[in-house]
């Protein structure tokens, strides 16, 4: 495993993130494909093994039970030290007003929950999930700054959004001395590559780390693109995702993967490894190999003339993600 930092911050995480949206408790909200916790704490074991130490989840994942799975295993398998720990907030964890949303009522409540069924005094990474249009960003990143001084998180990040929207955040930051974003955590893969356009500079010129959610998307990079899974007749979010056009990427990444002798998912990942600004895509595990590629996938360097051949076919995309 490779290890580096997480933008310009001093954190140091591993070069592959565990995602942990593929587990929890179906019976309390969490979709029909998740694994249960046995299944759960096998994976993040063998993550844990294999070097990789940043692990991302959150409060929203199976109606919080992903953090209650995944906290259990941390606390059974490693030294909380010794590992990255990350959470989300924003998501609908209740009925009613004040249950979702970035308010600072929500953000406070939030973390405290999220600690709790993590089973730890902090997060490493405290991430706000989405754009809150109901709340002024100064209350979220005050909110935010708060939380970090007050111990429960060492850094913040944010997930998709608007360039516009993240540069803001972070120039409300510094006009207050308030904590900055480290990190985004934005959709990013051979499919969907329209974040190259402003978030991606935006984040280079910044020194914000990039963690990619779904590097694979969704699957579709690692098998024939008439094939589906259990996954794919459920996923109404997933299928407005991608489109017919990005067909020819797919077996792109296929024909490069047949003459490496490589499964799929490892040039799909070494491609998204190999943009500068990434720091460590999330890789969603459901099956030992599943893990086993994305650590593979490490130590795989492509060719220049392999990257120029996997993004020849790419189509441009509606903004996918934000929501």
């Amino acid at each position: 495993m490779r290890y580096t930092r997480l933008g310009t911050s001093g954190l140091e995480v591993s070069a592959v993130t565990l995602g942990c949206m593929s587990w929890g408790d179906a019976s309390r909200g969490g979709h029909p494909w998740v694994l249960g916790e046995d299944a759960a704490r096998d994976i993040i074991k063998a993550a844990l093994e294999s070097g990789v130490t940043f692990i991302d989840t959150a409060n929203v994942y199976s109606a919080g039970t992903s953090e209650e799975f995944t906290g259990r295993a941390v606390r059974d398998f490693a030294d909380r030290e010794d590992v990255v720990l990350a959470t989300k907030v924003h998501g609908r964890m209740r009925p009613g007003p004040n249950g979702a949303g970035l308010s600072r009522k929500a953000v406070l409540r939030e973390i405290d929950a999220s600690l709790s069924r993590l089973g730890t005094d902090y997060v490493d990474l405290y991430q706000i999930h989405r754009w809150d249009p109901a709340t002024p960003i100064e209350e979220t990143m005050e909110a935010l700054h708060d939380v970090v001084k007050a111990g429960k998180a060492r850094y913040i990040g944010a997930s998709s959004m608007y360039a516009w929207q993240f540069a803001k955040a972070q120039h409300v930051a510094d006009l207050h001395g308030w904590t900055r974003f480290v990190s985004m955590q934005d959709h990013y893969n051979l499919l969907y590559r329209e974040e190259e356009r402003e978030m991606l500079p935006l984040c280079a010129d910044q020194g914000v780390g990039v963690i990619p959610w779904s590097p694979l998307a969704r699957g579709r990079l690692t098998r024939d693109w008439d094939a589906g899974t259990a996954r794919t007749e459920t996923d109404e979010f997933g299928s407005k995702l991608y489109r017919d056009e990005d067909r020819a990427v797919v077996e792109r990444v296929a024909r490069v993967a047949e003459r490496r002798g490589v499964p799929r998912a490892q040039v799909a990942l070494a491609w998204v490894m190999a943009q500068p600004v990434v720091t460590s895509p999330i890789v969603g595990v459901t099956k030992p190999q599943h893990l086993s590629d994305a650590v593979a996938a490490v130590d795989l360097e492509l060719t220049d003339e392999e990257l120029a051949e996997l993004g020849a076919d790419y189509a441009p995309h509606p903004i996918a993600g934000h929501q």
